[in-house]
């Protein structure tokens, strides 16, 4: 095989492919992208950990040779990152070796057989619609509530439906939960989708539909679901399971209301958590009338203590909290206010940003012990 590619289109495919590339070596070949034509014009470029598959096409200046070439993901990627700003050819040599010249820059970098690349998942149809922005947003507002634990398999992602109502993603870990749904702007008339995405899947389409505008094609089978955007794809295995009953998780009969600025808010809780304890990052909250206090202390380092206005009118009340857990809700909530309601200090607590009726997105969290 024999091309010649822009530079600037190398790296950014580049870019999408090598963060699937296993980096741990318990198969080894998984550490090479397999870069093949697709066509008289384009090059195809695939990679894959054998759970998620992102496969990309970009056109090439020129292809003086059909076939296929496997070569180590990050070595290239790292050469193409410094490359100055010209064509970019490859040739596949005798024993698989392959040959890449920029320039006066010239490597050769070892391949191997494209037979020992594992076989791709094939590609099914995408008959949903969905724009990136808004599948952005959903991953954004709940891939944090992940469990980061490896024994709760069920818990590794994110439960992901999409019907003629519209789009919710659902994420928890046991502690917290995470909801966002989203009425308008869906085309899901010809069929439905509810499957449970992989954390590892989530980021990889975070990265692709940052600078993508327009709307993504998505579709599953059996054991996979598949996005399409624009000229890349991404093929998931879907996690198998039954995801726990979420709504039994929602609170009911939170008749408490406090509303606060959000930057304030996550500024105090920022401040305060510096004092907290490493392990267990508790926060204490005082509520009493317009007013919250925000307490933390660390027997070794000493204790902090902020006050935040609010328009809360009833008893007051105590209730501890990761630091954590807030913040990262905080952080990504994207409104100027932000509602807590809750119970009582030993139920849970939810939260929701205080503006548009379309989305629905409440962030549920468990109080700690004081």
């Amino acid at each position: 095989m024999q091309f010649v590619i822009a530079r600037g289109a190398l790296q950014k495919e580049l870019s999408f492919v090598q963060g699937v590339v296993e980096r741990k070596n318990t198969i080894p070949v998984l550490a090479n992208i397999l870069i093949e034509s697709a066509g008289e014009t384009a090059i195809r470029i695939s990679a894959t950990d054998l759970d998620v598959t992102i496969r990309c096409d970009a056109d090439a200046d020129s292809i003086k040779s059909q076939g296929a070439i496997c070569v180590q993901a990050r070595k290239l990627f790292d050469i193409s990152r410094l490359l100055p700003d010209a064509p970019v050819s490859f040739k596949r040599e005798e024993n698989e070796w392959v040959t890449v010249e920029c320039d006066r820059s010239k490597f050769r970098l070892p391949g191997i057989s494209k037979e020992t690349f594992p076989e791709l998942p094939g590609f099914k149809s995408t008959p949903l619609k969905l724009p990136a922005a808004l599948l952005k947003q959903l991953i954004d507002r709940t891939i944090f509530a992940i469990t980061q634990e490896e024994g709760r398999y069920t818990l590794s992602g994110a439960k992901f439906e999409l019907d003629a109502k519209g789009v919710k993603m659902v994420t928890t870990d046991g502690h917290r939960l995470a909801f966002a749904s989203v009425r308008d702007g869906v085309d899901s008339s010809s069929s439905e989708l509810d499957v449970l995405i992989p954390r590892k899947t989530l980021a990889e389409l975070t990265k692709l539909t940052s600078d993508f505008e327009g709307d993504i094609s998505l579709g599953a089978d059996e054991n996979h679901v598949y996005f399409q955007l624009g000229s890349r794809l991404l093929i998931s295995r879907m996690l198998s399971g039954q995801f726990p009953n979420y709504e039994m998780v929602m609170p009911k009969n939170n008749d408490r209301s406090a509303t606060f600025d959000t930057g304030a808010l996550s500024q105090a809780v920022r401040r305060v958590a510096l004092m907290a304890d490493d392990r267990s990052h508790a926060i204490r909250f005082h509520l009493s009338k317009e007013q919250l206090l925000i307490t933390a202390q660390n027997s070794d380092e000493g204790e902090a203590r902020e006050t935040v206005e609010t328009d809360y009118a009833g008893d007051d009340t105590d209730i501890g909290f990761n630091a954590q857990y807030l913040q990262e809700f905080l952080s990504v909530v994207g409104s100027e206010k932000v509602a807590f309601e809750f119970k009582d200090g030993n139920s849970q607590a939810q939260l929701r940003p205080v503006s548009d009726e379309t989305k629905d997105y409440k962030y549920i969290v468990m109080p700690m012990r004081l």
